[in-house]
């Protein structure tokens, strides 16, 4: 018999929840089978208290979503590969059941080839699901899993060895479509990605543009990604889609002035190493449901 997967979580945190990171590690500690091995990373603020055990990394500047998630990587070895498994969890987050790192063990053996697995989010209260937090363009049942080709950021599982491989998260980015850039660079890998409505975080029902940075960073990440991971052919294509979709939604008139500055942004910075995905791995984005145009 192989011994079990060996699971870390990583969470981030900016010091002002201190009850839901405490709650979420409780949910963490509660876990069947082996003990969950936590890193709480300080994202330019103090870790508040923890319990025994935790280990904390607190960083003097915010470095974002990604950048943060990233330190709290290598705080398991080069690339998270001291653990198997790392699970990403939002501080303001709780896995109410006690088998989802057992569940995350249990697939990632069974499979070799899945190397990312995204939990269903569900508001603690009401039990729903919204509709963007089911990463697949045919969303209308969260309670259908299946293979996808994204991920949601605070509530997933990677495999270690998927990060050794492809690299971390874009730490640039700074907040939003960080996900897919590693998705993308996974599947081109020859890694898959699973949606698991079984694997469950609770996460109280939000917008995503209660962020102020929202619709700038949006639309410039949107390019980023777009610049760094698409054949030329397909960038003007998908950047264009996403366009006229922006438009379509009738944002209010500072938040279209928000993006349109973003999606300058996106093309007079750098966006970091661009490596086109293979055309195979174009058509294997197709096959699974979203080809990389949308």
């Amino acid at each position: 018999m192989t011994a079990p997967l060996k699971v870390g979580a990583v969470i981030i945190t900016m010091g002002n929840r201190p009850d839901e990171l405490r709650a979420l590690l409780d949910s963490v500690a509660k876990q069947d089978g082996a003990p969950v091995e936590v890193v709480v990373v300080g994202n330019g603020a103090p870790v508040p208290d923890v319990p025994a055990g935790v280990r904390t990394v607190e960083l003097r500047e915010n470095l974002g979503i990604p950048g943060g998630r990233n330190v709290g990587i290598e705080a398991f070895g080069p690339s998270g590969t001291d653990v198997d498994v790392l699970l990403f969890l939002d501080d303001d987050g709780l896995l109410p059941h006690t088998d989802t790192a057992e569940l995350c063990r249990q697939a990632f053996t069974a499979d070799p080839e899945l190397g990312i697995i995204s939990f269903r989010i569900a508001d603690p209260d009401t039990g729903v699901t919204q509709r963007r937090h089911v990463p697949r363009l045919r969303a209308s049942d969260p309670m259908h899993s299946s293979r996808v080709t994204t991920f949601l950021g605070g509530a997933n599982a990677v495999r270690s060895r998927v990060i050794a491989e492809v690299g971390a998260l874009p730490g640039e980015f700074f907040y939003a479509h960080e996900e897919t850039d590693l998705a993308w660079r996974a599947l081109d890998g020859g890694w898959m990605i699973d949606y698991r409505a079984d694997m469950v975080l609770h996460h109280p029902t939000t917008a995503p543009s209660r962020h102020a940075v929202y619709h700038r960073m949006v639309a410039r990440n949107r390019v980023w990604l777009a610049r760094r991971n698409l054949p030329a052919p397909l960038v003007p294509v998908y950047l264009g889609v996403w366009m006229l979709l922006t438009l379509l939604r009738r944002p209010s008139a500072p938040a279209l002035k928000a993006w349109f500055g973003g999606f300058k942004e996106g093309w007079t910075t750098p966006c970091g190493r661009r490596s086109p995905m293979k055309w195979r791995t174009v058509w294997r984005l197709t096959r699974l449901g979203r080809p990389p145009v949308i």
